[in-house]
């Protein structure tokens, strides 16, 4: 299995590097696979939420005993899981390739920056639309940029982590 991914993100490290050239004087070959695949995971997390929405939930608000979740938040819930582990496969098969950590290391250092992230995130709309009274759609895309170079520097850092570069 393991083989198979490596192979895989071989083929589709050189697809997008394929796509690399015109923006090599703007900025490193890493941090274009980083937002290629990212893109690629938003879309794909999209179709996750789409499918469990439509299909699985059937627009319905699931009940949990003690409370019930409406379909959108469920559906959140549902496809969060998958398409993070998608994001995940994706950083690190196609763009931090190097890391030497073991996977399970990498799996949860990524999930601690994800929700990290989430926090960042909702710490900066909150702020931009309830306190300086930024429109919301401005606002979440401000956030979302911020939190791209956050968590970019946060997974090359700490979650997939060269170990010949440790900081002594």
């Amino acid at each position: 299995m393991r083989n198979t991914l490596k192979t895989t993100g071989n083929r589709i490290s050189r697809f997008i590097d394929f796509f690399y050239p015109p923006f090599r004087k703007y900025m490193t070959l890493q941090f274009f696979r980083y937002g290629f695949t990212g893109a690629t995971n938003v879309a794909v997390s999209i179709v996750i939420y789409f499918v469990v929405y439509t299909y699985i939930l059937r627009q319905h608000m699931l009940p949990l005993g003690f409370f019930t979740l409406s379909s959108h938040i469920a559906a959140l819930v549902i496809s969060f899981p998958f398409s993070n582990f998608f994001g995940f496969l994706l950083q690190k098969y196609v763009t931090f390739t190097e890391s030497e950590l073991r996977g399970h290391v990498q799996l949860y250092r990524y999930f601690i920056v994800v929700f990290i992230n989430l926090g960042i995130n909702a710490i900066i709309l909150k702020l931009l639309v309830e306190v300086f009274h930024f429109w919301t759609t401005p606002s979440q895309i401000a956030a979302t940029f911020f939190c791209i170079l956050v968590s970019y520097f946060s997974q090359k850092k700490f979650t997939f982590k060269n170990q010949s570069t440790k900081v002594v």
